[in-house]
């Protein structure tokens, strides 16, 4: 049941429960300096009286939740502009919660980790007590009104040392979740994680950020390939890290390609995964490895340009005669066509037909790739610093990725991608106003499998085999779910996407057999929520709110702002 506070109730409260949530921050506070637990397994050790890496980086909650509470009582008209520009009382509620959900989540897994709640020391229960007092203490507070931080551009150098900051900050904590081995430890800290974001972005510096960005986009994306590409160096040589991170780097490249598909012309492709296979396979084939099975070994740049065509050919093979249907029907015939993918490689053994692929053997000992000299498969020392083989690959997938980016860009923004904008939003309207609509959705469906063969082509290298069983439907679902839950036609949601699908398996291997189900339990509560994604291309925003006036004229009103210039001919704007 939904308790609803009156305005009257928060105005007269908004005091003592001003100064309820003050002492819940300092308990917390305070709690990291006491025992968590009685042993030392649990979490990274939160079983001494001083705080662990983990509890110092919870500390960053509650002291905002102090902050938020206590700084408003100076007087906001002392604190400038920008003091006024924020939501204080909204923010602190939002910290709040998301404080209760860190140390619940952080006691259950000393619990679950150590045999029960017996083993739960007094550090643990006073942060318990203190978040729950903010909790219950933060909705008593009055609403704020909308953050406009973001209508305050600032001057431009402001705007640069905070794109470095917020760079600086996403590439520590990368590095610091992928080094969680304890999966109580990566779960908390992940929570934290989300919880700081969600208060930025609820105290408005999230929305002028994303201002700041926009204003300086050559300047993010230089610091954002800077970040990746000094990712390696804060691994320690850290082969089972680095491998991690370059297969989240396929899989994203992968999915980047599949959502030409969906995201832009609105295709429900159920069989991409054999794109991405059919490149492997080729790779694999063209490859000097003795299970190989042609004679024929061309450089790397050539066998990335043919297994590209083949999946390419593959994707005109299977639209030109279905992509004439469209939604359940063509995500049938694409279902099948990825399992008659897999039981053909499974077929080509020399058997059932002629020996390509070995059949569910498949093509193993693939040798590293050799290209201009530089053998990936052997470390390098950088700076003092050992690269191993799997920083070698994650290096090539950036530029891959980069590659891949710029071709996506340019085609969203080009005639053919706003041909593919108004074949999703509405294919018989674009085909009255002249649009080739058909050989727009085949063009999408062979340039994505293009992207995928590519893709594959590399995955072949790094994992050293290739087999028929990898590729089957539930990739392909787990492909369109990184789309999905991202943000369909957007290049950092499909990005963000494919790191959570594919990193969260791989640091809850306890929960592996309830994988399926917690997939399917993210995608129910993003639909409900926010089923634009994680990162909301304005015009799907739009598609998915129709009814909502208000969002409709922010985000004109934000398009405007980002991409308008003054044109003095006119005396007016041009978009």
């Amino acid at each position: 049941m939904r308790v609803i506070i009156s305005d009257e109730t928060k105005v007269r409260f908004r005091y003592p429960a001003r100064a309820v949530g003050i002492l819940g921050a300092v308990l917390m506070i305070a709690s990291v300096f006491l025992k968590w637990s009685y042993g030392a397994q649990a979490l990274d050790d939160v079983s001494q009286n001083q705080p662990s890496p983990l509890q110092s980086f919870f500390l960053v909650l509650p002291v905002l939740i102090l902050l938020l509470l206590a700084v408003p009582l100076v007087g906001k008209q002392r604190l400038g502009r920008y003091a006024k520009a924020v939501a204080w009382n909204t923010s602190a509620k939002t910290a709040s919660i998301a404080t209760l959900v860190t140390v619940l989540i952080a006691l259950a897994a000393i619990a679950i980790e150590l045999g029960g709640i017996v083993n739960l020391e007094i550090g643990g229960w006073l942060a318990l007590a203190g978040a729950a007092l903010a909790a219950l203490a933060t909705p008593f507070l009055p609403d704020s009104p909308e953050p406009t931080l973001e209508r305050i551009r600032g001057p431009k150098w402001l705007q640069i040392v905070a794109i470095a900051a917020m760079m600086a900050v996403v590439l520590f904590a990368a590095a610091f979740a992928l080094n969680q081995t304890d999966a109580g430890s990566f779960l908390t800290f992940v929570t934290l994680l989300v919880g700081v974001v969600l208060v930025v972005r609820q105290f408005g510096i999230l929305g002028w950020l994303g201002t700041a960005a926009a204003n300086n986009n050559r300047v993010l994306v230089l610091a954002a390939f800077v970040v990746a590409f000094a990712f390696p160096f804060t691994q320690n040589g850290s082969d089972a890290n680095m491998s991690i991170a370059s297969q989240v780097l396929i899989f994203a490249a992968a999915a980047l390609g599949l959502n030409i598909v969906v995201g832009l012309v609105g295709l429900l492709d159920l069989g991409y995964i054999a794109f991405l296979g059919a490149g492997a396979f080729t790779a694999a084939v063209l490859s000097e490895s003795a299970f190989s099975t042609i004679d024929f070994h061309p450089p790397f740049i050539v066998t990335v340009l043919i297994a590209g065509t083949v999946s390419s050919l593959l994707g005109l093979l299977i639209g030109a005669p279905t992509l004439r249907v469209s939604g359940d029907y063509l995500a049938i015939v694409t279902l099948a066509f990825g399992e008659i993918f897999r039981i053909t490689m499974n077929n080509l053994d020399g058997n059932d037909g002629p020996n390509v692929t070995n059949g569910s053997n498949g093509i193993s000992g693939i040798p590293d790739l050799n290209f201009l000299g530089f053998d990936f498969g052997e470390a390098h020392n950088i700076l003092g610093i050992d690269i191993g083989r799997f920083a070698n690959y994650y290096w090539l997938m950036l530029l891959v990725i980069a590659l891949i980016i710029v071709v996506f860009m340019n085609l969203n923004y080009s005639r053919i991608g706003r041909g593919w904008v108004a074949i999703r939003e509405d294919e018989l309207a674009a085909e009255a106003m002249g649009v080739n609509t058909f050989g727009l959705k085949l063009l999408a469906f062979s340039g994505g499998a293009f992207l995928a063969g590519v893709a594959g082509a590399v995955k072949a290298h790094h994992d050293v085999s290739v087999t028929p069983d990898q590729y089957v439907f539930l990739e392909s679902a787990f492909l369109l779910a990184a789309v999905v839950l991202g943000g369909m036609g957007t290049v950092m949601g499909v990005l963000i996407g494919a790191t959570i699908l594919k990193l969260l398996p791989e640091k809850l291997r306890f929960f592996s057999d309830y994988r399926l189900l917690l997939f399917g339990l993210l995608m129910v509560v993003m639909m409900q929520f926010r089923p634009e994604g994680i990162i909301a291309d304005e015009r799907r925003q739009l598609e998915f709110h129709a009814e909502d006036e208000e969002l409709a004229e922010e985000i004109e009103e934000e398009l405007i702002a980002r991409h308008a210039h003054f044109n003095p001919e006119r005396k007016g704007f041009d978009l």
